[in-house]
């Protein structure tokens, strides 16, 4: 049976190059992002891979360009009210949807009640929290007119917030903000996004076709405002889950970018000149349920966590990104140089401090009453992605090595681990990542509010709680870093809520020929600039 699946992937592989090398378009950047996207409506898209096909096909008020500060998009210019509460953004009089008529302030505003209206069932909706009204909006307890958007005229844009935000430019960047056409929408509300002649967007590519679980092709907009900027012509997201098939077209010319290969193959792919590392600022680790019975014991959760030889799994399993100690990565600014820099780790990554680290669960777990694992349940850690599999592995070994427990796996599809782990939290332990939507810790610690859908953990912790909303409500920021550096010792070194694993620094598939692929610390790959290299 082995050989015969062999021969068979051999035979594919074989196909796959004879058939692809007489369709490839040298004008056309072939790119991979894993299989058919649940969908890139704006308003419902929560994927990484989906806020990229947004970002080319919509731009918000602000956009980013080469580097990660925030610049004009479709709003030229802005004004901000002294109490910081108001917001008059100016939109560019030269601003235009795909199919040439013009975008005006009213498209804002529709597009974001949309969001905010409960009848939409927007996951990403939480986003617009600061805005004036958005929970009882949200909620259903006042009717969207109420929510805190205006257009003034075709061109100004009011919003006025429910407390000052201080990265309220950093959040209308993010994708769910884009612009969308009402009479687009309003045409094929479940599936305007699948047809060139509904998805009218306003950004530098406009959809040319769409094959479901096949292909998404993008051209360049003629109509957007920048596009004598935009250096790509065309872009064809290739649809498909199957890493070794993205090895095997970029080395043989049908795909130049993918963030999907075997990470067992990585110093391989970078000796062949294969591997790039995308900037990204985001943590990788394990999710607790705070609220079951073995793990509701603090003493045990630092235990679990000190067990674990993040050198090691950075080093030999997922072979990019540096251990993590905290939750806060790299990246996110403080109010003098990085948060992460100035917090330190609230658990020793040293090498040299592993040991020490070890000695300490130990004796946590034994005043616990489990010494050496007696007595210990076996606990169920869920995770659905195969990539991850090594890691739980590894970390299996270290705590049945050094705490003398057992853990068993249960793998599962994507769709239900997230209703088990989001939306019933009724997991146990699973393998968790986040990556931050601005640039604030709040992207972050906000997630572990006792009052937010993130909580995954069920944490609940005055103390947390009342830093995370002094900060949320001031601008000055030195008050704003007190206490988020005070929460995130709550939450990782006083209470061991999540066990912090790596920061990430994800490597990527990347062919030589392909250049100036522009990565977005908030999980967005942008290719407005890429060009393939004769």
């Amino acid at each position: 049976m082995k050989k015969y699946i062999i021969i068979l992937t051999a035979l594919f592989l074989s196909f796959l190059s004879c058939t692809t090398k007489k369709t490839i378009d040298e004008n056309t950047i072939y790119v991979n992002l894993g299989a058919e996207p649940k969908t890139i409506d704006p308003a419902l898209n929560i994927t990484l891979q989906g806020s990229t096909y947004v970002t080319h096909l919509f731009e918000c008020l602000t956009t980013k360009y080469k580097d990660i500060a925030i610049q004009p998009g479709a709003a030229e210019s802005w004004d901000i009210s002294e109490d910081g509460l108001t917001y008059i953004f100016h939109l560019r009089t030269n601003g235009k949807w795909s199919d040439g008529k013009p975008l005006t302030a009213q498209d804002f505003e529709y597009s974001w009640k949309r969001v905010v209206d409960p009848d939409t069932a927007s996951e990403p909706s939480y986003l617009f929290e600061p805005i004036l009204n958005f929970s009882n909006v949200n909620a259903g307890y006042m009717p969207v007119d109420e929510f805190g958007i205006k257009a003034l005229d075709d061109y100004t844009l009011e919003v006025k917030l429910e407390y000052p935000t201080a990265y309220f430019l950093e959040l209308v960047n993010l994708p769910v903000f884009s612009p969308v056409r009402k009479d687009m929408v309003e045409k094929n509300p479940d599936n305007w996004t699948r047809d060139p002649k509904t998805c009218i967007g306003n950004g530098a590519f406009m959809l040319k076709e769409r094959k479901p679980d096949e292909s998404i092709t993008v051209v360049k907009n003629t109509n957007y405002w920048g596009a004598d900027t935009i250096v790509a012509e065309r872009i064809k997201f290739v649809l498909m889950d199957n890493p070794n098939s993205a090895v095997a077209g970029v080395k043989e010319g049908s795909l130049h970018f993918s963030d999907q290969f075997p990470y067992q193959d990585v110093d391989t792919l970078k000796e062949e000149g294969l591997i790039d590392i995308a900037t990204r600022i985001g943590t990788q680790y394990y999710a607790l349920n705070t609220t079951n019975e073995t793990l509701k014991d603090k003493r045990v959760r630092k235990a679990l966590s000190l067990a674990i030889d993040r050198n090691y799994i950075v080093d030999n399993i997922i072979k990019s990104g540096r251990p993590a100690g905290a939750l806060v990565p790299w990246g996110v600014t403080d109010v003098k140089g990085y948060f992460r820099d100035n917090a330190g780790e609230y658990i020793s990554t040293n090498k040299a401090d592993y040991q020490k680290n070890v000695e300490e669960a130990k004796r946590l777990m034994a005043e616990a009453g489990y010494p050496n694992g007696e007595g210990f349940p076996v606990l169920e850690f869920y995770l659905t992605f195969s990539n991850d599999i090594p890691m739980f592995e590894a970390v299996q070994n270290m705590w049945k090595e050094n705490l003398g427990i057992d853990v068993k796996l249960t793998q599962m599809e994507f769709a239900p681990f997230i209703h088990a782990f989001r939306t019933e939290r009724n997991y146990t332990m699973a393998a968790a990542s986040w990556t931050g939507s601005y640039n604030d810790p709040t992207t972050f610690l906000g997630m572990f509010v006792s009052y937010s859908y993130k909580n995954h953990s069920l944490f609940t912790n005055k103390a947390f709680d009342e830093a995370i909303s002094i900060a949320s409500k001031t601008t000055d920021q030195n008050i704003r870093m007190r206490e988020l550096h005070k929460a995130e010792k709550i939450l990782i070194e006083d209470e061991a809520v999540i066990i912090p694993i790596a920061y990430f620094e994800p490597a990527v598939l990347k062919s030589p020929k392909l250049k100036d692929v522009f990565y977005i610390p908030f999980a967005q790959y942008k290719f407005s600039y890429s060009y393939l290299e004769e």
